[in-house]
């Protein structure tokens, strides 16, 4: 079976990745349990920071590897959070988080940035790039992407999912993404979507 290391240090990102592959025939390795560290994410791309960590990743252990960054772009906000969805709350001066908890921080940030927008000005999606790469060197890594378009709530729903989830708004299930289980995430989700497009071009690649 292919070993290839899981460039993610996020270990709920781990999960639901690991979850997604598990119906494929590949053996993921998470970068943490082979000792790899995280490895700062300087591109201002999501394609860009998804390449620094896939190839970080396999340079550093030997194998191929493939690595997600992904975030949630706000219409009303120019698009951002985007690539610093994670380190929004830091981003803005968010110094101390309540348990450590930063999803919860930059929750709390975009309620308090969108008070007050009306329905129809709360558009946003969840993009996602994953990045495979067979080695560090390698020139052409194979690039897939998906997005997921949907809306902000005023106020968190559900308690699945993490990050963002429980203030996005899914339109095909009428409810908050942190209400869906995770199958039925996985089918419609911006992850869900661009490992589906890495699975069917993988074998052809390696």
């Amino acid at each position: 079976m292919q070993k290839i290391v899981l460039a993610s240090g996020n270990t709920k990102k781990v999960k639901e990745l690991t979850e997604l592959f598990a119906s494929f025939n590949y053996q993921i390795i998470p970068q943490t349990k082979l000792g790899v560290k995280d490895v700062p994410e300087t591109g201002t791309t999501f394609v860009e920071n998804a390449i620094i960590k896939a190839r970080h990743a396999a340079k550093t252990t030997g194998l191929p590897a493939i690595a997600d960054d992904s975030g949630i772009e706000i219409d009303f906000l120019k698009g951002q959070p985007g690539i610093y969805s994670a380190r929004f709350a830091q981003m803005n001066g968010v110094v101390n988080a309540v348990n450590n908890d930063w999803d919860q921080a930059n929750n709390n940030l975009l309620v308090k940035k969108l008070k007050g927008v009306p329905q129809n000005k709360r558009s946003g999606r969840y993009q996602c790039i994953l990045v495979f790469m067979r080695h560090a060197e390698d020139p052409t890594p194979l690039i897939c992407h998906g997005a997921w378009e949907g809306r902000i709530l005023e106020q968190e729903t559900g308690t699945n999912g993490f990050g963002y989830d429980p203030l996005f708004w899914c339109p095909e299930h009428q409810c908050a993404s942190a209400e869906l289980r995770p199958e039925q995430k996985a089918k419609i989700s911006h992850r869900g979507k661009a490992l589906k497009q890495l699975m069917a071009k993988l074998p052809d690649y390696l």
